[in-house]
């Protein structure tokens, strides 16, 4: 119950009822608004200290400019902007009340949440931010303390009223980065402008933080922490479910290469739905003699690397780890050319070519049947090589987590070994005659024992 006779007014018209916390970039109170009748947030902005006027001048049209393009975002998961007010020539942005800690004072208190509260908050904040991002706003803070949750586990995205809109380069103050370094990406880092990329960086931070505890990059001092970003070993995240597997895909360090909202939140919808195994989002050769010709985007644009680097699924899916060699000019496998029939002769070894001559119709005997074909990578993109290593950790695991699954089939399954191709440094890196780059991540079967296979063991 606030005062009779309130000691502060903001504005003519928001009483000032107690302080909720304070930042870098203000203080934040909870208030009335005499006009609605409703409680709200007020945060007293306070610019940085230190800047030319100019420069001061900018850096406040940017905030407030922000605060009210803010206020057109109309999303569940944001916290609404009712106002921007200047009072005794102090800024402040009225906004939604929402009473709830911070993720970052749940984990403080309570520590890492667990799987399925850690998915459902993924799922929300991405559903937030591509809200924002169709709308051309790139929020430029995302971190745990900017992530309310409620107790019935809804969470609301704040501090939008620093964000920067996609379409205003006016506004930009040189040499100034807006947020937390824990959280920052490697090319806000070196000197780029936010963008959604940035946002969806920060995003992986924020839910590894949520299920380990820590910022994946945090460190002792803030250039050790910076180095760690630009330099440092991306810690993995070992889970049972989809969200690691979208956390190493999120934190990948060129944006090309990093999971887009889109392709995150089709990633984060598959584990909430029956059945195992991501069945609407890679693609798969086609029954015997249409298996090749049907392969597609994967999740329609293109996958990047980051799907299942680093993470460990935490699940035994196949008798053994899969092998993998790399095909193309330079790889162990100078060709690999499975056209209409998605089987071939000859074992899978270094040293082998697989042309079109080597492929057979999967009633037929043959040594290696093609399961899966991974597209991890824009075909039109030209991106730098993410390494062996990196490819082969991804295909590993979502081979081995597709052999799992229905789409193979048979009596015979735990005789069979998988193993996986990815593209050498030069069948990535080289356009086709068409300007298309071809760099499939193949998952393969064939018989532990060395014998031949008939039938087809994907299940049409």
């Amino acid at each position: 119950m606030h005062p009779a006779a309130p000691t502060r007014v903001i504005g003519g018209r928001y009483v000032v009822l107690a302080e909720l916390g304070r930042g870098g970039m203000g203080i934040v109170w909870r208030a009335e608004d005499r006009v609605m009748g409703r409680q709200v947030a007020v945060k007293e902005l306070h610019l940085p200290t230190g800047l030319p006027a100019e420069e001061r001048r900018l850096f406040r049209d940017r905030l407030l400019r922000e605060a009210r393009t803010a206020g057109r975002l109309s999303d569940a998961g944001i916290v609404t902007v009712h106002d921007v007010v200047t009072d005794g020539g102090v800024d402040h942005i009225v906004m939604e009340l929402v009473d709830a800690p911070t993720l970052a004072d749940v984990v403080a208190r309570s520590g890492p949440l667990d799987e399925q509260a850690a998915l459902s908050v993924a799922g929300q904040l991405v559903a937030a931010l591509r809200a924002a991002h169709d709308n051309g706003v790139v929020h430029r803070d995302v971190k745990p303390s900017n992530v309310l949750v409620r107790d019935d586990g809804r969470v609301k995205l704040t501090d939008f009223g620093i964000a920067q809109a996609a379409d205003d380069p006016r506004l930009t103050t040189t040499g100034s980065i807006i947020g937390s370094p824990a959280y920052l990406s490697p090319e806000r880092l070196d000197g780029e402008p936010a963008t959604p990329a940035s946002d969806m960086w920060a995003l992986g931070a924020t839910l590894h933080q949520a299920l380990n505890g820590r910022a994946p990059f945090d460190r002792e001092t803030t250039p050790a922490t910076i180095a760690a970003i630009l330099h440092g070993p991306i810690p993995p995240v070992r889970t049972r479910s989809v969200l690691g597997a979208v956390i190493g895909g999120l934190l990948q360090r060129s944006p090309q290469a990093r999971l887009t909202g889109p392709q995150a939140a089709a990633m984060l919808s598959v584990d909430q739905q029956p059945g195992y195994g991501p069945t609407n989002s890679i693609t798969r050769p086609a029954p015997v003699r249409r298996r090749w010709g049907r392969i597609a985007a994967l999740l329609g644009t293109g996958l990047v690397l980051g799907v299942a680097l680093t993470v460990g699924i935490g699940l035994a899916i196949s008798p053994s780890v899969p092998a993998h060699f790399t095909y193309g000019p330079g790889g162990q496998i100078q060709e690999f050319y499975p056209t209409s029939a998605g089987c071939v002769l000859g074992r899978i070894v270094a040293g082998r070519s697989f042309p079109s001559s080597a492929t057979v119709n999967c009633d037929q005997p043959h040594d290696a049947e093609l399961f899966v074909a991974l597209k991890p990578f824009e075909s039109s993109a030209k991106i730098p090589y993410p390494g062996e290593q990196p490819l082969a950790d991804y295909g590993e695991h979502a081979c081995q987590l597709e052999f799992r699954s229905a789409v193979v089939g048979g009596d015979d399954k735990a005789r069979l070994d998988v193993v996986v191709l990815v593209p050498s440094e030069q069948q990535f890196t080289t356009p086709s005659s068409s300007g298309y780059f071809y760099r499939d991540v193949m998952c393969l079967l064939q018989a532990r024992d060395g014998s031949q296979l008939t039938g087809a063991r994907l299940v049409s």
